[in-house]
């Protein structure tokens, strides 16, 4: 029986965004404010806002204001977890590539087969 997680849906959905996904890249340098997420980005602050909170509802984010700035910091526990759920299918994949690797090892190969030798003193038809 398959069981789904919410947060693995949502985590997913989030990382499903390439400005997101570039958000988080930043924030792996460490902290930052959401003016300086913003910077390499050509959008405005509150559509970056918007990714951020998207992020942080997925929990990849953790949001910290002070004063009149935001900063944001990498929360990496959904990425442990997505991890462990991508790692299964990678035990899946390397499994299935060892026992095909052992079939072609065990295989004999078979005789080069000879192929006809083309005519290339063959005239082609001009028009």
């Amino acid at each position: 029986m398959v069981k789904y997680s919410t947060s693995l849906d949502c985590t997913f959905g989030a990382l499903a965004d390439p400005t997101r996904r570039a958000i988080l890249a930043s924030l792996m340098l460490g902290q930052a404010s959401i003016t300086e997420l913003a910077k390499p980005h050509r959008m405005s602050l509150p559509a970056v806002m918007k990714h951020v909170r998207v992020l942080e509802q997925a929990g990849l984010v953790a949001q910290k204001k002070t004063g009149r700035t935001r900063h944001c910091q990498l929360a990496a526990k959904p990425l442990k977890d997505a991890e462990a759920w991508l790692s299964q299918y990678r035990l899946f994949w390397e499994g299935a590539f060892n026992s095909l690797e052992r079939y072609l090892s065990q295989s004999e190969p078979k005789e080069d087969q000879k192929w006809p030798r083309r005519n290339r003193n063959r005239k082609t038809h001009s028009s």
